[in-house]
């Protein structure tokens, strides 16, 4: 069985969206900041799935991104986002991403996030049940488009 970063099942999702006109710039390519906003729904497929989205959405804000623009994805275009827990840190998560298109790998890339107490925004340690389902939920079963 391989690890990540130690992790024997960490949790990886993949879903499927389609790219939007909204997505798109005026030559009909996708906008950079769309990459991020299919990685963010990937997350929430996967919090949810885990079970752990009302502990963690509005206690996770990005502290780093890191994306490397491979191919462009146009309008109507089916983009296939594999989100992975790659490293657990005492309050920190880094996720690796892939998005995909017709024409093979688009976006790959890492985003940092960090669990925080919402009414100072300091660094918090993962609660024992959410960093669990994080470092073994493993692959999830995500809704099609």
């Amino acid at each position: 069985m391989s690890t990540i970063e130690g992790l024997k099942q960490p949790a990886t999702v993949t879903v499927r969206r389609r790219v939007e006109w909204i997505d798109t710039d005026a030559a009909g390519i996708y906008h950079w900041t769309t990459a991020f906003r299919l990685v963010e729904s990937a997350e929430a497929v996967m919090h949810s799935c885990l079970g752990i989205a009302d502990i963690t959405f509005g206690r996770t804000p990005r502290v780093a991104v890191d994306a490397d623009f491979r191919r462009p994805l146009r309008f109507n275009d089916l983009a296939e986002v594999e989100l992975t827990v790659e490293r657990l840190g005492r309050s920190s998560i880094v996720y690796r991403l892939t998005i995909s298109g017709p024409g093979g790998l688009a976006v790959e890339g890492r985003l940092t996030a960090c669990f925080i107490l919402p009414e100072t925004g300091r660094p918090e340690p993962w609660p024992p049940d959410v960093r669990d389902a994080l470092a073994t939920g493993g692959r999830l079963e995500a809704e099609r488009p």
